[in-house]
């Protein structure tokens, strides 16, 4: 179990760092919801999968995603620093109070891809499980909880970087994105 743990923290880590990002543009109720059912949902099912297709399948998948996965990762933070800018030329006057970002988060199909990209890892971990002897539904219940878990906290502390930030908050959700895309390229987390 304590093998589990770790595996479910260590993949979850990813989750973590993209969640701040995700955090910096506005934290609500439905981005909470949002964030941890994507991730959760992707994080639990990856491992299910990886079992499900083998073990050498898998491993070479894991190695040949990687870096089309990475690239998407910083495509996506690259489109919110973008988008942030000339939203920010078209109206230069701040809308509210500084430091109160808008809060709507990402779009379904950016988070969609995102959760897909920060998974993928996942595979290899399903072999891992088994190894181990740990059951495919324990083992996907506990990264996938792990992962709504760190996502949560990520988007915390994320929505208290954007406060901090204000108005930049989302240029610096990008940032991040491609940050983390960066060390899933250079294997840091995987």
């Amino acid at each position: 179990m304590i093998a589990l743990l770790l595996a479910a923290i260590a993949v979850g880590l990813s989750n973590l760092a993209a969640s701040i990002g995700i955090g910096v543009s506005g934290v609500t109720a439905a981005t909470r919801w949002r964030v941890g059912v994507v991730f959760g949902v992707f994080e639990a099912g990856m491992p299910v999968v990886g079992l499900l297709i083998g073990q050498r399948a898998a491993t070479d998948l894991g190695h040949v995603v990687r870096w089309p996965g990475a690239i998407l990762l910083m495509l996506l933070g690259a489109v919110g620093v973008v988008r942030s800018v000339r939203a920010r030329r078209q109206d230069p006057a701040p809308a509210g109070p500084p430091g109160l970002p808008a809060g709507r988060g990402p779009g379904l199909l950016r988070l969609l891809a995102s959760g897909l990209v920060l998974s993928m890892d996942n595979l290899v971990i399903g072999f891992a499980l088994g190894t181990y002897g740990v059951g495919v539904l324990v083992g996907a219940l506990v990264i996938g909880a792990v992962s709504v878990g760190l996502s949560l906290a990520g988007l915390e502390l994320g929505g208290l970087l954007g406060r901090w930030a204000g108005r930049r908050g989302e240029q610096m959700g990008g940032v991040i994105l491609i940050a983390v895309g960066a060390a899933i390229a250079g294997g840091a987390f995987g």
